[in-house]
């Protein structure tokens, strides 16, 4: 009988790290935010009070949190070309994802780009639509070959 790989919190095989925690909970946060309109000060405020945060690398969630919230026009239109339709069509939780995942493209050169595209993928299929890992993989790697054209690819 083949071997079975075993998911566990959304990673296949393995524990999620500290920075795979932060993700998740930024996208649940970015989406709260989008619904609510709340800032990200008052939802890292929520979220320390209110979410199990063992484990979860805090300061990069409020880094992506923050970040996310202070460019996310600059983001926004830096993915609008590469998107098949407007970005206002997008699933919140789809635009949430590529948001993070663009962020840490352009402002987390310490992230290997196939990280970050890896994780965003991730959360696309724990998360997002049937086939929205698909869409997120293929806008961020555009955004990726523009972005971090010096890192090398295999």
């Amino acid at each position: 009988m083949p071997a079975r790989t075993r998911i566990v919190n959304g990673s296949r095989g393995t524990k999620p790290n500290a920075r795979s925690l932060a993700r998740r909970l930024a996208l649940q946060a970015l989406y709260q935010m989008s619904m609510t309109g709340d800032s990200a000060n008052e939802v890292c405020t929520q979220f320390a009070a209110l979410q199990d945060m063992k484990g979860v690398d805090r300061k990069y969630f409020e880094m992506l949190l923050r970040g996310v919230e202070a460019s996310r026009d600059d983001l926004l239109a830096m993915l609008a070309p590469h998107l098949d339709r407007k970005v206002e069509q997008l699933d919140p939780v789809e635009r949430s994802i590529l948001l993070i995942g663009s962020y840490e493209l352009v402002n987390c050169i310490d992230v290997p780009f196939r990280v970050a595209i890896n994780e965003a993928i991730e959360l696309a299929r724990t998360f997002g639509a049937s086939e929205g890992h698909r869409y997120v993989n293929s806008i961020l790697d555009r955004v990726a070959r523009i972005h971090r054209v010096t890192e090398k690819r295999g």
